[in-house]
C-alpha cells in the first residue's frame, strides 16, 4: 500500500508530529576515536510531544580518525607544514604521527 506524501505528511499532523526537511552540506558525527563524515544527505527533523530528532539518510560516507590536536602541533614543529596540511597528512596517514613527518619532510 504507497500513501501520498501530502496524505503522509496530514497523518502526521493529526498525530502531533511535525517534520521538515534541514538543508545540509555534510553531517560529521564525531565518535571517540574517529568521526563519521556524510556528504550531501537528506536531512530531516522530526518533532513530536516536545521531543525533536534528526533522520540523516543518503550521500556518501567516509570514516575519519580523530586528530589530536598535540599530534598537529608535533608534526608541525618538525616539519614547518602549516596546522591544516599537518592534519591532512595525518588524516591520511590514519594518525601515525612519524609517517606524516616522513612524508612532509618528503624523506
Amino acid at each position: 500500500m504507497q500513501f501520498d506524501p501530502r496524505q503522509m505528511k496530514r497523518m502526521m499532523q493529526q498525530m502531533g508530529i511535525k517534520s521538515e526537511e534541514v538543508p545540509a552540506k555534510r553531517v560529521i558525527i564525531e565518535k571517540e576515536d574517529e568521526k563519521i563524515v556524510i556528504e550531501n544527505p537528506a536531512v530531516t527533523s522530526i518533532e513530536q510531544g516536545g521531543i525533536k530528532s534528526y533522520q540523516i539518510s543518503g550521500g556518501t560516507v567516509e570514516v575519519v580518525p580523530n586528530i589530536p590536536e598535540d599530534d598537529v602541533k608535533l608534526v608541525a614543529e618538525q616539519t614547518g607544514a602549516s596546522n591544516e596540511e599537518c592534519e591532512t597528512t595525518l588524516v591520511a596517514c590514519k594518525g601515525d604521527v612519524a609517517e606524516a613527518i616522513m612524508k612532509l619532510k618528503k624523506v
